[in-house]
């Protein structure tokens, strides 16, 4: 496969493919003989192992599952579905793969950290690593031979929309890194979702939660893979020969201070990983389906995926000019003030108040920031403005906080403070402990406290400047093209170089 263009490694979610006229030409010439005698192939061979693989555990009683399978059932299934593995990826056109430095063996480290994890076919480390224990969404347990190789495998299982899922796996985990070679050796993807691996993501803490060493693994395509399944297979199966190089790290043995900090554990294991891969460690996390970076223990939305950036480049993609787009803004502010019952609507509300002729673009923007079939005013209008350019932070703040002090006592508890800044920022908050300790280090959250906390902290500063006021000046067109824009163009810069602008609020 060609190597692929992609977004500034800072964005590492996104993928884009260019190829040349003669590069597509060949890949459809190859890949029409191909990819359909590959995937038929890798079909084939997992249509062998789906019955041989629960056998392993036939006649066994939940109790006994629960412990490591030895003996005869070991040593036989084993190599067995090892062997059919690396066919599967084989026939996928993986003839050979490149193994560089040592793998440590059990006693030495528990745990394999891999990364990047650019897409499901990098579940190939598994072969030359002889099929250690995987952590895998309990979901895929359902999925045709999927499931029954996971049971196979032993793997620890964790429903991301469960917390005592997540619990339950925590404890699994730490049991069997902390079992002195009881458990075999396991292999996690510490970024936890794919990405285009032009840089790695904040690695979760999972692998590092037992304090254990770990063994750093690091995986290079020569020819470039993309993320996505239809994409990898395409790309993958239509040339000639794919290859990938698995180098081994030495171990990494964590200090005290990392035994008692997984969080700092894991940073510094991504940082030792990203030197070596040549590429930025960044803090970018998935929640949800939705990149966001980590500041204060604030979730920043990538920018190009905002919500709020989405709504207003559908607003102006429909027609409305930016004098109707402010104007829409007010109406909502004024309605929202009405209290918090009125500040809940349907779509069809929605498109009325923000001027538009059909619900289509009002049902799309409920989406971006609500599940069902309401959205509230205050999140949709607050995020907008803040990107707009039309009003200054300042005259917003106070706006917001007039908002979520419904009761007009002139301070915040947790709960509203959360709601806020969901609402400025445009995704929700679910871990505002440290900034709510420091905005009532000095009493109460009233608005003075917090308006200081986030314009003199420094931390919270950079989320002011960065995330809640507009970087750049252009036209309409190129905010529509994705980038920041200043519609009524009062700006002026102050000394340390962010925006403000003259328009306020009432």
């Amino acid at each position: 496969m060609e190597s692929c263009d992609r977004h500034p490694a800072t964005h590492p979610f996104f993928h884009e493919v260019k190829m040349s006229r003669a590069q597509r030409i060949r890949g459809i010439i190859l890949g029409s003989v191909l990819v359909p005698l590959r995937v038929i192939l890798a079909a084939l061979f997992f249509l062998v192992m789906w019955p041989l693989a629960p056998l392993r555990l036939v006649g066994l009683s939940k109790e006994q599952r629960s412990r490591p399978i030895t003996g005869w059932r070991s040593w036989f299934f084993h190599p067995i579905i090892w062997l059919l593995s690396r066919a599967v990826f084989f026939s996928l056109g993986f003839l050979w793969v490149k193994v560089k430095g040592r793998r440590a063996n059990l006693k030495e480290a528990p745990v394999l950290v891999v990364a990047p994890h650019s897409s499901f076919l990098d579940m190939l480390v598994l072969c030359p690593t002889h099929l250690p224990t995987v952590v895998s969404r309990s979901e895929n347990v359902s999925l045709p031979v999927i499931g029954a190789l996971l049971d196979f495998n032993q793997s620890v299982l964790v429903s991301r929309k469960d917390p005592e899922s997540r619990k339950r796996a925590v404890s699994q985990l730490t049991e069997r890194l902390t079992s002195n070679g009881y458990w075999p050796q396991m292999l996690m993807f510490p970024e936890g979702t794919t990405t285009n691996g032009q840089a790695l993501i904040k690695f979760k803490p999972g692998a590092f939660l037992a304090g254990v060493p770990v063994q750093p693994v690091l995986l290079r395509y020569p020819n470039k893979l993309v993320s996505g399944m239809t994409e990898a297979v395409w790309h993958t199966t239509s040339q000639l020969y794919s290859n990938m190089t698995i180098e081994f790290l030495p171990v990494y043995n964590p200090s005290q201070e990392e035994k008692d900090d997984p969080n700092l554990y894991a940073d510094n294991v991504q940082k030792l990983m990203a030197k070596a891969l040549g590429v930025p460690a960044t803090d970018y996390v998935m929640e949800g389906r939705i990149p966001v970076s980590k500041l204060g223990g604030l979730s920043l939305p990538v920018e190009l995926e905002s919500p709020p950036r989405e709504t207003l480049s559908l607003l102006y993609k429909n027609g409305l000019k930016p004098s109707e787009v402010e104007a829409a803004l007010e109406r909502m502010i004024d309605r929202c003030q009405s209290g918090p019952q009125e500040s809940m609507v349907s779509a069809e509300q929605l498109s009325s108040i923000l001027g538009l002729n059909d619900t289509e673009t009002a049902v799309t923007v409920c989406s971006l920031f609500s599940k069902d079939e309401t959205v509230d005013l205050r999140q949709v209008c607050l995020s907008v403005a803040t990107i707009s350019g039309f009003f200054s932070f300042k005259s917003l703040f106070h706006t917001a906080f007039n908002l979520f002090d419904n009761g007009g006592e002139g301070s915040l508890n947790a709960q509203k403070l959360s709601d806020l800044m969901g609402a400025l920022l445009g995704f929700p908050q679910r871990n505002i402990d440290q900034l709510y300790a420091e905005a009532s280090s000095q009493g109460q959250i009233t608005e003075d406290n917090l308006l200081r906390v986030l314009t003199t902290h420094p931390t919270y500063q950079r989320v002011v400047n960065e995330y809640l006021q507009p970087k750049e000046v252009g036209s309409l067109q190129s905010f529509i093209d994705g980038k920041t824009v200043n519609n009524n163009g009062n700006t002026v810069h102050n000394s340390n170089g962010s925006l403000h602008y003259d328009k306020k609020y009432k």
